[in-house]
């Protein structure tokens, strides 16, 4: 019988594509890696690694395994969800990661809710980037997270991960109310803090414009050079910020323009002008697969629903 511990190692060098970055994914030194795939190897009794140039690539058959592997795992996801729902009453810790306005916006009414119908639920709220918590969901540092894309730069569908639509949000372009000599064009002096529809191409009238974007590695980063991109131009960045509370003071103090989503506009400043793009942030909630039947995930899943709603409303 093949080690699940050592085949959730073999799917992870599949992915992260070095012994080096599974070894600090799962806190062990690289030797205890290599230990432990060579003893899977020899328990499959055929080659699963082989080397080329300084990396370890994986056979047809180990590739073969990992596929096995993701839906081994959704199938004790699912079994412990049988058990869960089995028990009296819902208890025990639950971790949910969200991204930072989410945090602000939408977690509060979900955790007051939780706690109102499962108080015998602890429930530990972790704020990281998007691009982090497929990998905190996958190793069981997180239970349920909220995951966004852009339907500019979709996402790519994770093997480990389900998910449910929560929400999907317009996203605007955050420049100074008297954008004169800030190189946004046509966007004019007019309006204090309301979407203006009249903007055709807001983007593209800001190319001129400094930018301020998240930081390198963040998704939020990503989509803003993407959508430039796709306007026929490389923004000049100026700041970088990852809390868009920050992002628009900066606006509004005249330092350049940014992308922001509907979500983390709470009280639009009179110095900021947002312009409507055609593009949405795409927000859902994640777990592991196989883990959609356990009630605490249902429990969630079903307050985080509420939550937005009554946002929304």
């Amino acid at each position: 019988m093949l080690d699940v511990r050592r085949l959730i190692l073999l799917r992870d060098l599949a992915r992260l594509g070095t012994i080096a970055a599974v070894a600090q994914a799962h806190a062990y030194t690289p030797s205890a890696v290599s230990q432990q795939l060579a003893a899977l190897q020899r328990e499959a009794g055929t080659r699963l690694l082989e080397r080329t140039g300084r990396r370890v690539g994986l056979t047809s058959t180990a590739t073969a395994l990992v596929q096995h592997t993701e839906v081994i795992l959704a199938a004790l996801e699912a079994a412990d969800a049988t058990v869960a729902a089995a028990r009296t009453g819902l208890r025990g810790r639950v971790r949910i990661g969200a991204f930072p306005s989410a945090v602000r916006t939408l977690l509060p009414a979900a955790l007051v809710g939780l706690a109102r119908d499962h108080p015998a639920l602890d429930l530990m709220i972790s704020e990281l980037d998007p691009v982090d918590m497929p990998a905190a969901l996958r190793s069981r540092r997180l239970d349920v997270a909220l995951l966004h894309d852009y339907d500019i730069a979709p996402t790519p569908p994770d093997p480990a991960l389900d998910s449910i639509a929560l929400l999907e949000e317009t996203v605007f372009l955050a420049v100074p109310r008297d954008a004169a000599g800030s190189g946004v064009a046509g966007s004019g002096a007019a309006g204090s803090g309301a979407a203006d529809d009249t903007a055709a191409e807001p983007i593209s009238g800001a190319r001129d414009a400094q930018w301020i974007i998240g930081s390198p590695g963040t998704l939020c980063h990503s989509v803003a050079l993407h959508a430039c991109q796709l306007a026929g131009f490389t923004p000049a960045v100026r700041h970088h910020a990852d809390d868009f509370t920050a992002m628009l003071a900066l606006v509004a103090a005249g330092q350049g323009v940014a992308l922001i989503p509907q979500l983390a506009i709470a009280q639009p400043s009179p110095q900021v002008r947002l312009l409507p793009l055609p593009m949405r942030r795409r927000t859902r909630v994640a777990y592991r697969r196989g883990a959609g039947g356990h009630p605490a995930v249902v429990a969630c899943v079903s307050a985080l629903h509420s939550a937005t709603t009554a946002f929304l409303d």
